[in-house]
């Protein structure tokens, strides 16, 4: 298959496919007649980077998940270690999320001040956070 079939078939461009194989996460295509030429494995391997990366893992995490275990580690456990990660990570995010909405919360509640330097002067004396803002 050309580039452009591939392309089509997983919904990206095909600059994207390049580029995957540029950072080695893609294999570099066969070459014919000086362009490039795809197996239909090349779906499979795009399809499991599109999930992840719609699972929120980057790049280097996709490398990690193809490249970062002992060759005939079966894609299951690789898949449950870097997933296990990503979860401690997403409960982090969360966790920051409902600090900084309480946070905000507080201060659509509690703020009446009318200038910045009042504002900063009750956020700088109650720097703990368990008082009124402003």
């Amino acid at each position: 298959m050309l580039i452009s079939e591939v392309a089509r078939q997983v919904g990206l461009r095909p600059s994207a496919i390049r580029y995957y194989e540029q950072i080695g996460i893609l294999a570099p295509a066969e070459r014919s007649s000086g362009q490039r030429r795809y197996d239909k494995n090349v779906l499979y391997r795009l399809a499991l980077i599109q999930r992840a990366r719609q699972s929120g893992f980057t790049l280097e995490e996709i490398r990690q998940l193809f490249f970062g275990f002992r060759e005939g580690t079966p894609i299951s456990r690789r898949w449950q270690k870097v997933s296990q990660k990503k979860l401690a990570e997403l409960d982090a995010m969360v966790e920051q999320i409902e600090v900084m909405r309480r946070l905000l919360r507080r201060i659509q509640t509690n703020c009446r001040c009318d200038a910045i330097e009042q504002c900063g002067k009750g956020i700088f004396e109650n720097q703990s956070g368990d008082r009124a803002i402003g």
